[in-house]
């Protein structure tokens, strides 16, 4: 691999402002910490939520992490000025609280493929795909296309192609493929990944490159972020009388494959990307995950240790709630 190599991995987002987010993923305005690299900068965070079709069913997320007023050059940051424009007229110019017609109009480049890993609340590992950061402006009109108004290009390395076949008592209509493996961020760092193919040509196409990991595919890979909402409905029989029937609603996002590049690149050549490559990038990532779990254990333990207040009356003892007679 080049030294300060750099991969194709870019997404593309125009749409209505739908939201802003919620709870610690809100969008707003913060300040770095005392223990951060630059104590007391301004910066924007948080979420900012796309809907990208006419109906406003297809919602995409992009994830900004550190906006500053300007760059490290001094140069104004217009993304900044956009964001905080979004923030300061959250409460009438969103789809959310004001309607269609009354929302922001945005376009969103320079986006990238990223990571979110987390511990969840019983110790299980996450990591989930997000789209990460980019450009922001305000527009008057849309691309015309829009098919371009989700879009998605990188490069992948895949590893594995698993065909799924259509199961309608699992919401499944028609045969898909999963293709899996990793893309590549800033770093250059890897970023595991599973992507959807559901054209039959396509399913076959990654299925003939007969992909694993003693036999890594590194191609170039586009598409389109679909975000959908499945209603999904389970029964509960009973022992006697109407069964238990339970209405929810399931969110589905996938990166659907649309097209791939004719040619392959030579994994192996130096020049382009090796296992040791990978293999280098795999520990790294793993440190990132070490440290991860690291802050999860610390918090963990700090909430476990912490002194509790005692209550001003004592709870009354249960351990005898059986003795006795009870009229219940």
């Amino acid at each position: 691999m080049k030294k300060n190599a750099k991969f194709i991995n870019s997404l593309k987002i125009e749409g209505y402002v739908y939201g802003t987010g919620s709870g610690f993923d809100q969008l707003s305005v913060r300040v770095t910490g005392e223990n951060s690299k630059h104590p007391g900068t301004t910066y924007i965070a948080g979420n900012l939520e796309i809907a990208t079709d006419e109906d406003c069913l297809n919602i995409i997320t992009v994830h900004y992490s550190y906006v500053t007023p300007t760059y490290a050059s001094g140069k104004v940051n217009k993304t900044y000025d956009v964001l905080k424009t979004i923030i300061d007229n959250a409460e009438t110019k969103t789809v959310m609280t004001g309607g269609k017609d009354n929302a922001f109009k945005v376009k969103c480049s320079g986006i990238s493929l990223g990571i979110n890993d987390f511990i969840a609340s019983d110790g299980s590992k996450v990591a989930t795909l997000r789209n990460e950061n980019g450009f922001c402006e305000l527009v008057n009109v849309f691309t015309e296309d829009e098919d371009e108004k989700h879009k998605f290009t990188t490069d992948m390395l895949i590893t594995k192609v698993t065909r799924i076949e259509a199961d309608p008592e699992k919401n499944i209509d028609a045969d898909y493929a999963n293709v899996s493996g990793c893309v590549f961020g800033f770093g250059p760092k890897i970023i595991p990944a599973t992507f959807v193919v559901k054209n039959e040509a396509g399913i076959k196409y990654f299925e003939d490159l007969e992909a694993s990991p003693a036999n890594p595919i590194f191609t170039k890979v586009w598409g389109r972020i679909n975000c959908s909402i499945t209603k999904i409905v389970k029964t509960e029989e009973s022992a006697f009388g109407e069964a238990a029937v339970q209405t929810y609603d399931k969110k589905v996002r996938e990166y659907v494959i649309t097209g791939t590049a004719k040619v392959i690149y030579d994994f192996g050549d130096e020049e382009v990307l090796t296992a040791e490559d990978v293999k280098e990038m795999s520990q790294a990532r793993q440190t990132v995950l070490a440290e991860v779990q690291k802050r999860f254990d610390e918090k963990a333990n700090a909430i476990a240790t912490a002194p509790t207040t005692p209550s001003k009356k004592a709870a009354p003892k249960n351990s005898a709630i059986l003795d006795g007679d009870f009229n219940f």
